[in-house]
This record gives C-alpha cells, sequence and structure tokens, in this order.
C-alpha cells in the first residue's frame, strides 16, 4: 500500500519513496493502489512489483481519469505470468489513447477500425550492451549519472514525433547494432566530458578526446563482437 513517513520500521530502501502525510490529502499509509490512483489522478502507473495482475480492471478503469490525454502504463515485471497487466487489458480497461510498455513480449493490440494499440517491450538490451561497451572502452572506473544520460537521450534520438504520435517508445530490433554502436559512442564522450576516461589498449584518453562524434562510433563499433563462426564439421 502507499508509503508515508508516518510508517514504523520502514525499509531504508523505501525512505526515498516515502510521503509527506500533510502533502497527500485524503490518503492514509497502507491505502490501496486503487485508493491511490482515484485520488492521485496519476498520468504513469510503472509496474515493478513482481506481482501479476496487480493493474487489475479497476485500476486501470480508475486511470481514465488521469490528468494526462496519453496516461502511460509500464508493467515491467518478468516473466509473462508476473506482468502486472497485459496489453490487452491496458486498452481494453484504460482506454485506447494509452501508451504501454513491458518487460514482458506481448503482441501489438488490433483495436478496430485499423487502429493498432502499440506494445513497446521495454527491454534493456537497447542501452545495457552499450553503457558497458562505453564503460569499458573509454576505461572509465565508474560509471557517472551522466553517463546513463548520455546514453538514455541517444536512444531517445531514434524515435521521431510521428512515432511517439503512434505510442511507440522505441526503435526498430532491426536497428540494434547501430543503437549499441551510437550508445557506447555517447557513453564514451561522456566519460570523456567529465574526465573519468582513462583509455582502452593503446587508445589513451587524450586520443578518445580528440576523436570526432564519428570517430568515435566507429572505434565503438571495431571492437563490437560479432557472432562469426567457423564450420566446425567440414562439409564434403
Amino acid at each position: 500500500g502507499l508509503i508515508t513517513k508516518e510508517r514504523k520500521n520502514l525499509d531504508p530502501a523505501a525512505l526515498p519513496f516515502a510521503k509527506d502525510p500533510g502533502l497527500i490529502l485524503g490518503l492514509r499509509d497502507g491505502d490501496s493502489l486503487l485508493e491511490v490512483v482515484k485520488k492521485v489522478k496519476p498520468d504513469v502507473l510503472l509496474g515493478l512489483s513482481g506481482v501479476g495482475g496487480v493493474f487489475n480492471e479497476e485500476v486501470l478503469k480508475a486511470l481514465r481519469e488521469s490528468g494526462s490525454n496519453r496516461p502511460a502504463i509500464f508493467a515491467m515485471s518478468n516473466p509473462t505470468m508476473n506482468a502486472e497487466c497485459t496489453a490487452v487489458e491496458a486498452f481494453k480497461h484504460a482506454g485506447e489513447n494509452i501508451v504501454f510498455a513491458s518487460g514482458s513480449p506481448f503482441e501489438n493490440v488490433q483495436l478496430g477500425n485499423g487502429k493498432v494499440g502499440y506494445v513497446n517491450q521495454a527491454n534493456n538490451m537497447y542501452l545495457f550492451p552499450g553503457i558497458g561497451l562505453g564503460a569499458l572502452l573509454s576505461g572509465a572506473r565508474i560509471i557517472t549519472d551522466d553517463m546513463l544520460q548520455a546514453a538514455a537521450e541517444c536512444l531517445a534520438s531514434y524515435m521521431t514525433d510521428q512515432d511517439i504520435e503512434k505510442g511507440i517508445l522505441y526503435p526498430s530490433i532491426n536497428s540494434i547494432r547501430d543503437i549499441t554502436a551510437e550508445v557506447g559512442a555517447s557513453v564514451v564522450r561522456a566519460a570523456v566530458a567529465e574526465e573519468v576516461a582513462e583509455g582502452y589498449g593503446k587508445v589513451d584518453p587524450e586520443e578518445l578526446a580528440y576523436m570526432s562524434k564519428e570517430e568515435t562510433v566507429e572505434y565503438v563499433r571495431r571492437n563490437m563482437w560479432y557472432p562469426n563462426y567457423s564450420p566446425l564439421v567440414q562439409q564434403k
């Protein structure tokens, strides 16, 4: 339920999310998700609970009263059985104008009259490989907030206004290698800008600093792994 600063024995990890009772008029510690959604009228429901179905029909219908004309539902828990709701449930109960993303894969939802409810699988494959490779190739010993911010902004730059208007939040998986190279390069350049880059192999920090954006992308691309295997059995 709702976490407030009045709760006793509050887990330290939850403390940053605890609300001041004086700022949440009409709500009390432990109030249900449904009660919170009805009172707060949120623009976004972010599900990280690992509890399947917690975004039930009542909760999703309550989101129709959101102040946003395109409320977002992120049912992020894996596997599919633990997803807070399915894509079909989200579009059916919360409305056709929502933006939907999930941790588990779901098919796009056919809404009728040629309309499609787009499902976005918010998978870490879009960022984690590029962040890791960029950190390695920069020689950074830490991954800073600015490096993560650079990676996120790089990924977002792939999307057009038309995509966003349709409810499409992520680029095609067919572009994943190009995305990883660009994300990795953005992480390298952020590390250089913050002076945490120490270089990698024969490439020192000064050389990284003099690379153009295009040269940095090519540097990352050259150091990517490609799954090209030699045949183990000779065919006659």
